[in-house]
Parts: C-alpha cells; sequence; structure tokens
C-alpha cells in the first residue's frame, strides 16, 4: 500500500480523523434525490377520532349498525331455483339519520347486463374464471372450452333477482330502486339515531351451475351413470338480499359487486327456516333449533355421542349416504337454523351427505364445546374421512392461540363445486378422491395438501373476517393477508414439508415482477390477486415475525389486534396502528414499503474493504507499506529479463550505485522518529490509552459497501465466515438506510486472529431478496442446469404431411373406445 493511499482509521471518540474510503453511499447518494423511507405514516392514514383512536383501538364513541334477519326459504331441487321471503329489522346505531337504506343482491352479478358481464375483458390479466387468450403476432386467439360453458349457461338461463315484494311491516310498498348488484329502498320517514325500521321482502332466483360460472356458491350435477348416480349438490351463498355496511369511515359500501371484491355486511341475529327434500341433508350457519323433526333418534344419539368422541363419529355414514342417493321423494322438510352475531348466512344441501363430527373441547368461558363436522359426499372419500374435521380442529386450536377462542358453537367443512369458500360457521371445500376401474377411491399427495391446507385456510377465515369483520370490498388483504400468514403458521404445526407458500421465496418472482400493484390497491383493479392479497402481505407477516420484531413482541401485537377487533369493523390504519402501539416498535417503514410501493428487496453486497490500524510509528508503518509493496505482482518485463539472465546496470558497474540504491522510501529516518514522539506527547492521557491499546490489539477493520437496488429497505442479515472455519450472524436493523436509503457502509471489528473470508446476506432467505447472487461477497459461480433438447418441427398448415395424412381411416366411437382400454 502506497504512502499516498495509506488510510488512516481512529476511532471516533479517540481521535477526530476519519477514514476515508470510497463508499457506496458516497458514490449513489446524490443531493436532490434522498427519499425518507422512514418519514411517519400518519401523513397518509386517516386522523384518529372518537371512533378510531390514535392507538389503533375502537374509540369511545365507536359505532356500528346491526341487521337482523328472519328468513323462509325452499329449495325447488327440480328447477334448481330458491324462493324466499325475509324480515329485516335493521337497527340504527350510527349518530346519523338514514332516509335510505343500500341492499346488496349479489346474484345481480351474473346477469348479462351486469357491470361485471359489460366489463370483463377477453383475454388480459386478473380474469377470474374460464380463460380467453387474445391474439398475438400470428398465434390465434383462444377462447377455452369453459368459457364457451360460461356463455351458454347465461344465454340459457334467466339469471339474477326476482324481487316481488318490498313492503313495510304494514304492508305499505316501499319504492326501491336497482342499481346494478345494488337496491336502495327509500324509508317512508327518516330513521334517526337509535331507531330501528322492520320492512319485507320476497324474492327469487334461479341458482347457477357453478362449474359453468366459477362462482362462490351454486349448484353441482353429477353424471345420471352407474358410476356417479347423478343427483346434485347445492351450496348456497350470497343467496339473499342483505344490507350493506354504513361505516364512521365511508358512510354506505355501495360499490358495485363485480366478482373479486368479496363484500363487507353487518352483524346481527338470524332465524332461517330452509324448506328442501325430505331426503336431503343440511349443513348451515347457526345451531340446528328443530333437530326432532329432521333428524331420526338414532342421527340424534350419534350426534350426542360426538359431543366427547376422541375421533370423528358418523350422523350419516358413507353407506348410509350411498343408500340415501338411491331414494327419491316428493315429501318435505324444513331446517331451522338461529345464528346470533353473525355477519352473513350460507348453507348446503344434499341427499348425497355423509356427515361426521367430532366436538372440540375448548375450554374457557366463550364457547366451551365447538362441534366440528364435515359433509361430504361418496366422491370425497377416505380423504374426507381422515383430514377434514381433523382440520377444522387444528385449525381452531392454534387460531385461538393467536387471537381468540372460537366465538361459535359450530365449524363445519362441506364438499360441492366451489373450491374454497368462507361464511360464518361453515365453509365450502373442493378436493376430492378419484373413482378408479376397480371401483377404489384413490387421492393424490397434491389432493391431500390441498385439502388440509383449504380446510386450514377457510375455517381461518370465520376468525378474520367473519368475526374480525375488515372490509373485503376494500382491502381484499386484510381477510386473506393475515388469515394466509396465520394458515401458514397453522399448516407448518401440521406438516412442514406442504408447501404452504407464505416463506419470503415465495414472493420473490411476483415482486420484481411489472405486473405487481401495492397491496392496498382496491381489489377489483389487483392484477394479480393471489400474489398481492395473499402471499405477498403473508410474507410480509411473516418476516415481520421471524425478522423484525421476534415471535414475543409479534405474537402480543397481533393477539391484541384480534381481540381488539373481535366482532367490530378495523381498517388498514387500525391494524397499523395496534401492531405499532402493542409491540412498541416504529414500522411506518415497513408499512409504507411493503404496503404502499411496489419496490422489492434487493440488497448487494458490492464490496468489503479490509483496514489495518496504523501504528504512527515509522519503524513499523514503514515496513508494513513495503511488506505490502512487495506482495503486489511484479512486472512481466523484470520476471522474463531475470529468466533470460539479464543483469542490471548498477550491478554490472557498481562504482555508479549511491545512498539511493542502499535505500528505498521506506528507509527510516529520526525525523520521522521525532515526529512520532511528538504526535503522541501530543495526546491526551486517555487518548493515549485508548490508542496504545487499539495497536496493540491490531484488530481487523472489515468496512462492507452495500446498495439498495430493490428500493424497499429492510434489516440486513450477515453471515459472517472465518478463517479459522466458524461462522458468525449479525443483524442490522433496517434504520441503518435511515439516512442513506440508497446505499450504505458498515464498519464490522474482529480480533487480529478472526480473518474475514466471506460475507453472505441473508443466507437464510428471510427477506425476500428477489436477487440472492448479489448477496455473496465474494462472488459465487451460479449453480443453475441445462437440458438437451431436440428442435421440434413447427405446426403450421403448410408442415403437415398432407400425402401421408389423406390414407389415415376414420375412426369410429367403438375404435376410440378400443384405444382407450
Amino acid at each position: 500500500m502506497s504512502t499516498a493511499k495509506r488510510h488512516f482509521f481512529w476511532l471516533a471518540p479517540v481521535l477526530s480523523m476519519l477514514i476515508s474510503l470510497p463508499s457506496t453511499a458516497a458514490i449513489k447518494q446524490t443531493k436532490g434525490d434522498f427519499e425518507d423511507k422512514f418519514r411517519q405514516l400518519d401523513e397518509v392514514l386517516p386522523t384518529p377520532n372518537v371512533y378510531r383512536n390514535a392507538a389503533g383501538e375502537p374509540g369511545h364513541q365507536y359505532w356500528q349498525q346491526q341487521v337482523d334477519y328472519d328468513i323462509d326459504v325452499k329449495l325447488l331441487e327440480d328447477e334448481r331455483r330458491l324462493e324466499a321471503s325475509e324480515t329485516i329489522t335493521y337497527h340504527n346505531n350510527s349518530p346519523d339519520t338514514l332516509k335510505y337504506l343500500w341492499i346488496q343482491l349479489d346474484q345481480n352479478k351474473f346477469r348479462d347486463d351486469s357491470m361485471s358481464a359489460l366489463t370483463t375483458t377477453f383475454g388480459g390479466i386478473g380474469n377470474r374464471g374460464p380463460g380467453t387468450q387474445a391474439a398475438s403476432g400470428d398465434k390465434p386467439a383462444k377462447l377455452s372450452m369453459g368459457a364457451l360453458r360460461r356463455q351458454q349457461f347465461v344465454d340459457d338461463n334467466e339469471l339474477g333477482y326476482t324481487i316481488s315484494r318490498v313492503e313495510d311491516k304494514s304492508g305499505n310498498d316501499l319504492r326501491h330502486t336497482i342499481v346494478g348488484t345494488l337496491m336502495r329502498v327509500d324509508l317512508a320517514k327518516p330513521l334517526k339515531p337509535g331507531s330501528e325500521v322492520t320492512f319485507n321482502i320476497d324474492f327469487a332466483f334461479n341458482i347457477v351451475e357453478e362449474d359453468a360460472v366459477s362462482a362462490r356458491a351454486g349448484y353441482e350435477h353429477f353424471p345420471d351413470d352407474e358410476r356417479e348416480g347423478g343427483n346434485d349438490i347445492f351450496l348456497l351463498a350470497q343467496w339473499f338480499p342483505r344490507l350493506a355496511a354504513y361505516t364512521d369511515y365511508e358512510a354506505w359500501t355501495n360499490k358495485e359487486f363485480i366478482g373479486r371484491g368479496e363484500f363487507t355486511l353487518e352483524f346481527g341475529n338470524y332465524e332461517v327456516d330452509i324448506t328442501v327434500p325430505a331426503d336431503h341433508i343440511v349443513s348451515s350457519t347457526g345451531v340446528l333449533q328443530n333437530p326432532k323433526d329432521v333428524l331420526t333418534k338414532t342421527q340424534r344419539d350419534r350426534l350426542k355421542k360426538a359431543e366427547k368422541a376422541d375421533r370423528i363419529v358418523f350422523i350419516v355414514s358413507p353407506e348410509e349416504a350411498i343408500e340415501n342417493e338411491k331414494e327419491g321423494t316428493s315429501k318435505l322438510k324444513t331446517w331451522t337454523f338461529k345464528a346470533d352475531n353473525v355477519r352473513d348466512f350460507a348453507w348446503a344441501s344434499s341427499r348425497k351427505f355423509a356427515w361426521d363430527a367430532r366436538g372440540y373441547q375448548q375450554g374457557g368461558d366463550t364457547q366451551p364445546l365447538v362441534m366440528a363436522m364435515s359433509f361430504y359426499p361418496k366422491e370425497g372419500g377416505e380423504l374426507w374421512q381422515k383430514y377434514s374435521t381433523e382440520s377444522i380442529i387444528h385449525t381452531m386450536d392454534v387460531y385461538s392461540r393467536f387471537s381468540f377462542d372460537y366465538p361459535y358453537p359450530v365449524a363445519q367443512s362441506v364438499n360441492g363445486p366451489v373450491g374454497g369458500m368462507e361464511y360464518p360457521m361453515i365453509t365450502f371445500n373442493g378436493p376430492r378422491t378419484e373413482l378408479r376401474d376397480d371401483g377404489s377411491r384413490t387421492y393424490s399427495l397434491a389432493e391431500k395438501r390441498f385439502l388440509i391446507g383449504v380446510v386450514i385456510h377457510e375455517v381461518g377465515h370465520i376468525y378474520f373476517p367473519m368475526t374480525v369483520n375488515s372490509d373485503e370490498r376494500q382491502w381484499t388483504w386484510m381477510d386473506e393477508g393475515l388469515n394466509s400468514f396465520l394458515d401458514g403458521v397453522a399448516g407448518r404445526e401440521w406438516d412442514p414439508t406442504i408447501p404452504w407458500g407464505v416463506e419470503p421465496r415465495d414472493i420473490t418472482g411476483y415482486m420484481k415482477s411489472q405486473t405487481q400493484v401495492p397491496i392496498m390497491t382496491q381489489s377489483d383493479s389487483v392484477l394479480r390477486l393471489g400474489p398481492n392479497a395473499y402471499t405477498k402481505p403473508a410474507v410480509a407477516l411473516n418476516i415481520l415475525r421471524e425478522t423484525i420484531l421476534g415471535r414475543e413482541l409479534f405474537d402480543f401485537a397481533f393477539k391484541e389486534y384480534a381481540q381488539r377487533w373481535m366482532f367490530k369493523r378495523p381498517t388498514p390504519s387500525d391494524f397499523f396502528r395496534t401492531m405499532e402501539e402493542a409491540s412498541g416498535v416504529d414500522l411506518d417503514w415497513f408499512w409504507r414499503g411493503w404496503f404502499y410501493t411496489t419496490d422489492h428487496v434487493d440488497i448487494s453486497l458490492d464490496s468489503v474493504y479490509k483496514l489495518r490500524l496504523d501504528t504512527e510509528d515509522p519503524d513499523i508503518d514503514f515496513a508494513r507499506e513495503r511488506e505490502a509493496e512487495m506482495e503486489k505482482p511484479k512486472s512481466l518485463t523484470d520476471i522474463r529479463n531475470k529468466e533470460e539472465g539479464r543483469k542490471l546496470w548498477v550491478d554490472r558497474f557498481e562504482d555508479i550505485s549511491d545512498f539511493y540504491d542502499e535505500n528505498d522510501r521506506y528507509t527510516v529516518t529520526n525525523k520521522e522518529r521525532n515526529k512520532y514522539k511528538k504526535f503522541l506527547d501530543k495526546l491526551e492521557p486517555w487518548e493515549r490509552k485508548a490508542f496504545e491499546r487499539a495497536v496493540k490489539e491490531d484488530k481487523n477493520y472489515y468496512v462492507l459497501d452495500f446498495s439498495n437496488k430493490g428500493g424497499l429497505v429492510m434489516p440486513i442479515i450477515l453471515e459472517l465466515s472465518f478463517e479459522d472455519g466458524t461462522k458468525e450472524e449479525m443483524r442490522i436493523p433496517a434504520e441503518i438506510w435511515r439516512r442513506t436509503p440508497k446505499a450504505v457502509s458498515k464498519l464490522i471489528v474482529t480480533d487480529k486472529n478472526k480473518e474475514l473470508v466471506s460475507v453472505t446476506v441473508d443466507p437464510d432467505w428471510e427477506t425476500a431478496d428477489v436477487n440472492v447472487e448479489n448477496n455473496h461477497y465474494p462472488r459465487r459461480i451460479i449453480p443453475s442446469r441445462i437440458e438437451a433438447y431436440k428442435n421440434k418441427p413447427r405446426n403450421t398448415y403448410e408442415y403437415r404431411d398432407l400425402m401421408h395424412d389423406s390414407k389415415t381411416e376414420l375412426k369410429t366411437d367403438d375404435d376410440e373406445d378400443k384405444d382407450d382400454e
């Protein structure tokens, strides 16, 4: 190291001299482009008020509406139609006087003139349901068979509500106006704060075939053959006109239901009479009020036995369900269910259902006994018998630990055409077994994982948002993201080998993609809902728990949020503020980066400098300089001259040598020694003590230069590998970026015998860093694969061998059957 480029390192408290390295921070950070990644989030969040305070708690004047329903509904099985009458009692707990009420008519979404239908694009990203693909270059457009099926079903059926009566409790007509998936009911007189109003609606609609239209509910018809045996499963959700929410933060949440943004609703009490064919089994939100009218004594006895059973008890066995499928009846039965303090109501009905149950003894005062129950056809098979009800109980066991005791008397999983959907006390879940030619039913590992995962996820939704009542229409992540985080926790406590999709590595592809939008984007405008509303917020919370806050602080704060807002309606600001207030950690930088931007994590370790403290003693430092000079690569010319035996001129003629041929630039004189003595004499006693100790210890000083290529500030997690084979972990908080968010340098000091040989950033992939290759210093050879392949002929019309193909004989149906065999 030359004298001109010597670097002196002095600890700031010891001397005023500072290290002067060409750090990344100094190079990248320029005047005028500074962005404060740590500025307070309050400039974005709503101002705290009497309804929602600055701590993220419900304010001392918090309110929410209550809506009670008394419904009489009849399933017309052959027509696949519902006809119903409901009495609605609306309690105005707000401080506002209401002149009208807004009611959700979700079934109108399926009308061919709905906003959903008219704004569905051909091809493009983010469409739900059967696929289409626009033409691209010389590739033709594509229309899936599912898309054709959906189009034909909508053409062949009259969909949406028929509203035949809207009257007050005295029988007087109420003026009402239908606006797409909403209906405004004008009240006869303004509804003042603290008052209530009761009115009636008669309605009917044709039930959609779920497999055809890709809905959250509907019917599924099984083929009328010997293998399947015909019959239908009916899953009924979003089936009755119900009040839109009226809130302190938005007033009426009367946004059109397009299909993706689910719903936000009011809590209330329900009493529902469900009339179905007498041989049907019904699963429903609520508690069955008339078991003697609809269940046999044997079934009632089995249900009682299941309360204290260690494993499932069949209320209706699979064998009994198969026999039931063979029957048929024109008789009807009415099942009556009551549910208190729920925000929605769903049910299912079929003669195909087997029914198993097991009591979950959770103890406590809230709901000591919860009946976990599953309903499934023979197609569910052993897969459902083994895993459905057990998954329900496992979910409650884990989720209650993170939030609150399960608050309702039943928790149900129902098999049908819906892949996964949740409602209070009841969930719809899709995986099934496969019927083989030998009559057996088997299932793949993927189907097993799917069932366990979807049951955990959907039952978890009974906590979020069916109890912690977030607004899914606006902020899908508040239910899907929080629930995905928790289902990942519960899932890994079931089987950590199942890929639960909530690890940091699971979101890196999305975070560096061009289709990312901020998490805080309204649901219907999100380009890719799965990564945006499920995976990214779940990963964010996973990182917050495991890497930033630690489990103790996170778990306390998360449980505080859940308990503050159970049976209430939180907003994102309430969640953000509660997590900060209860953990005691400022997380504004985290919420801003992960939830409000499309920045990604890409922290690069650009360089590592090894420094050695100069002793200022010329006899030591000049010798070090000479040694460093000698270690530099030699001149290739000099090397080859020696190889050729060429002698230096001064060696050939010794009489021309002088003082400088015996002494080089690193020769020490008394002038330097006097300077060193003068330097020591000027030090204060404490300075000299600190300096001499540092010289004696002769530690290693490493300066690491980092650049933030992704824009998202995160903690820097380091694995330090040393020459002696040991490794150490170092965790640097995200606040290191607070002054220079584009680049920072960090000093690491090690003992003299602790030589650093390599550094890895985020070695365990904790932070969702999208490029792990720039995390290594020195850089490593990137592992990958190469695969040999053979060119395939182009699939175009002119490349067909017509001469050969024209000789092909046309096959009959019998020939096709033989080929299959």
